[in-house]
């Protein structure tokens, strides 16, 4: 049975207002992206402007989504079909988690680019008292734009904001005049990478765990001493265990666990308590992880901790 062809979505994310719609415009209307392919437009809310479709060449067909519940497979797959589109842009709606469309994505759908757009004079507002929903869409954003920014902005303020959610993101800012200029400010990691023996602060460990997950290769082999509370250490042999933090993301409802698998010939810590590990880390497929790739420390010296005054890591 043939698989299924990929079909590329490029995904844009941000409030009402924005400039994601002038964006979608702009890109159609640029024949370096839209030399004619067939494309869906979904349209997940409706702003002040409006695609004009008579400016645009080739065959563009725009869906609009105003209901949640109509973003599943099933309508999704329908709507692609009846378009005969090669490929989907998709202008989503703020107010709406982005788990939401990952989920109701064909398997054969795939997010080629991400880009978030906010309003420079709104955003810390949505920030301050939509956290949740800011955060969603820029942990996975592959570009960033601030809109209508200009030079008495705190542009540090901005960078910070995103860089608490994604290392990653591309950050652009866009003057009133339509200049652009491209964030270049220096995002040193708080720990050093190059000393013999990494030291993890509590204070560092979100970031240090979040680096590690995005470019994992670059910590192989690494010696590091991080200190966390051991954990669940169901189906691990020996005296391997779990060490870990709580980590706050966002808010207080979204705390999980960001464990690490530790291997030690040792006797096993008792679960609960806070430690110092010693470890060289390597990168490996591990059943902790669902056989997939991850940090494994292999632990050269285990210490006694003091609880941290602030238990759950957060990136601020």
């Amino acid at each position: 049975m043939a698989e299924a062809v990929e079909v590329p979505v490029y995904l844009f994310t941000g409030f009402l207002e924005a400039g994601k719609t002038t964006f979608i415009q702009e890109t159609l209307a640029d024949p370096r992206f839209n030399a004619g392919e067939s494309t869906l437009v979904l349209l997940c809310e409706e702003g002040e402007v409006e695609l004009d479709l008579d400016a645009l060449k080739g065959d563009i067909t725009v869906e609009v989504i105003e209901d949640e519940d109509l973003l599943n497979p099933v309508n999704l797959q329908m709507l692609l079909t009846k378009a005969g589109a090669e490929r989907v842009m998709v202008e989503y709606n703020g107010m709406w988690m982005l788990d939401t469309l990952f989920a109701a994505m064909p398997e054969n759908w795939v997010v080629y680019q991400e880009f978030s757009f906010y309003d420079t004079d709104t955003f810390i507002s949505y920030n301050t008292n939509m956290r949740q929903l800011v955060y969603n869409k820029l942990q996975t954003a592959d570009c960033v734009v601030f809109n209508r920014f200009s030079s008495s902005a705190d542009k540090m303020e901005l960078h910070k904001i995103v860089r608490g959610c994604s290392r990653r993101a591309e950050i652009i800012y866009e003057y009133p005049d339509g200049e652009t200029e491209y964030d270049d400010i220096e995002d040193p990691l708080p720990f050093d990478l190059e000393a013999p023996i990494v030291q993890i602060e509590d204070m560092d460990y979100a970031i240090w765990y979040r680096d590690m997950g995005e470019e994992m290769d670059k910590y192989q082999d690494k010696v590091v001493r991080v200190k966390g509370i051991t954990g669940n250490a169901v189906g691990l042999l020996g005296g391997s265990f779990i060490i870990g933090r709580e980590v706050m993301t966002c808010c207080v409802e979204d705390i999980r666990m960001a464990g690490l698998v530790c291997e030690w010939n040792g006797p096993r810590p008792q679960k609960g308590s806070w430690i110092w590990v010693t470890a060289s880390i390597n990168i490996q497929k591990h059943k902790a992880y669902g056989m997939k790739k991850g940090p494994v420390l292999k632990v050269k010296k285990i210490e006694n901790a003091e609880e941290p005054d602030q238990t759950v890591a957060t990136f601020y």
